[in-house]
């Protein structure tokens, strides 16, 4: 029998009993299909995350103030002034990783143009904080450091403010109150989008740091001349665990604080956020990878009954066969290809409905569809493997058959 002749039998066996063969592959479908759509979820997942880690900017370091006991009582994160300006211009001063320091103060705010009011973030910036979070103006101008200096009162927008603001009218040069100053806009920051705590960071005013601290954010911030934070940018190349190092040592320093001590402030690694998330990503993909092997396994366990049944039911056909000059090699690749055509058809269906899983979930989630071609051959190419290894069993087990004992059990 040529192998042509065997696949045309198996083909036909498989349309004889329809049904059952659907069945059978359910096992082999759900594993493949589990593997294409995890793998394309994670793989989007990550890059969601990635895009999000570059927006907030590369090789970026935040510094929280807090960690403080005062009054017997300890200061969580972030409520205690125990950063400064000073802090951040010492910071880019002394430690040579440091590309920029940007010291910011941030509240939120009601802005009114107009008739039209947006309640929004106000944050307080000097000129270090654009190389810091690598964000560009796409529409008009920065602060000079003239208004910087001296705290002008004119303003930068983000997309979201100013499309709410004034819904597609002209927004350089408007004028804006922000809890009764007037500002004046001088243009239009490029879209951010959400960052990785789903914030949308186009939602925000961007003012010269003076003029926030004593005449928008308060007037706490203002006489001690604290700060929210401070965000630092390490210079391409550089290894960000010893600035990251250096910077704690140098911030002890200056708040003088003994051995012993915990720091009165937070640094945050955003490169260790992202690694801490990929592997939970990993952790959680291998799991459900393992879901879906535990399917495939049992995928081959219902093809290995399933020919079992077979070569009982065709009991008379291999003796019939064998009797006319089928050999044992013969009988054995029509049931081997037939285990195998049923693995991979379940592969190819399992293959279909992964990427039509992993196209409705990056749809609904939000994220960019990744679909990696390598895993979907790898899926396909192990179901047909599964497809051998239950298969060879029945197939030896139909060779083995004696003509004669075939034709009398029949």
């Amino acid at each position: 029998m040529s192998l042509l002749d065997a696949f045309l039998s198996s083909a036909a066996a498989i349309r004889a009993h329809a049904l059952r063969s659907v069945l059978t592959m359910l096992g082999i479908v759900i594993g493949v299909a589990a593997v294409i759509a995890m793998v394309a979820v994670g793989n989007g997942a990550r890059e969601r995350v990635n895009a999000q880690i570059q927006a907030l900017g590369a090789n970026l370091i935040i510094i929280i103030p807090g960690n403080v006991t005062a009054g017997g009582a300890r200061l969580g994160t972030g409520n205690a002034a125990t950063l400064t300006d000073a802090d951040a211009i010492a910071l880019k001063n002394e430690v040579p990783a440091i590309e920029a320091s940007a010291p910011i103060v941030r509240g939120s705010v009601q802005v009114i143009a107009g008739g039209v009011n947006w309640a929004t973030s106000a944050i307080g910036v000097d000129l270090g904080y654009f190389i810091a979070r690598e964000w560009a103006v796409v529409q008009g101008r920065e602060f000079t450091e003239e208004e910087a200096r001296r705290g002008g009162q004119v303003a930068l927008v983000g997309q979201t403010v100013a499309r709410e603001l004034f819904q597609g009218g002209e927004a350089i040069g408007a004028q804006i109150r922000v809890k009764n100053v007037p500002f004046e806009i001088i243009g239009i920051m490029a879209s951010k989008g959400q960052n990785m705590w789903g914030s949308d960071q186009d939602d925000v005013i961007l003012l010269p740091l003076q003029t926030a601290r004593q005449r928008v954010v308060g007037t706490s911030r203002a006489k001690n001349r604290s700060v929210s934070q401070i965000m630092v940018k390490i210079r391409e190349g550089e290894d960000i665990s010893i600035a990251e190092e250096e910077m704690k040592k140098l911030l002890r320093q200056r708040h003088r604080l003994e051995d012993g001590r915990d720091d009165d402030f937070s640094i945050r690694n955003l490169a260790e956020i992202q690694a801490t998330r990929e592997e939970s990503a990993r952790t959680m993909a291998m799991l459900l990878l393992s879901v879906a092997f535990v399917s495939l396994v049992v995928g081959g366990i219902g093809i290995m009954n399933i020919m079992l049944v077979s070569v009982t039911e065709r009991t008379k056909e291999i003796g019939l066969r064998m009797a006319v000059g089928a050999r044992p090699r013969d009988v054995m690749g029509q049931f081997l290809i037939e285990a195998i055509l049923i693995a991979l058809i379940g592969g190819a269906i399992g293959i279909a409905i992964g990427v039509a899983v992993a196209v409705i979930s990056a749809d609904i989630a939000g994220w960019p569809l990744v679909i990696d071609p390598a895993v979907a051959i790898a899926a396909f190419a192990f179901s047909g493997l599964v497809g051998i290894v239950s298969g060879f069993y029945p197939a030896f087990r139909a060779a083995r058959l004696d003509p004669v004992e075939a034709l009398r059990t029949a």
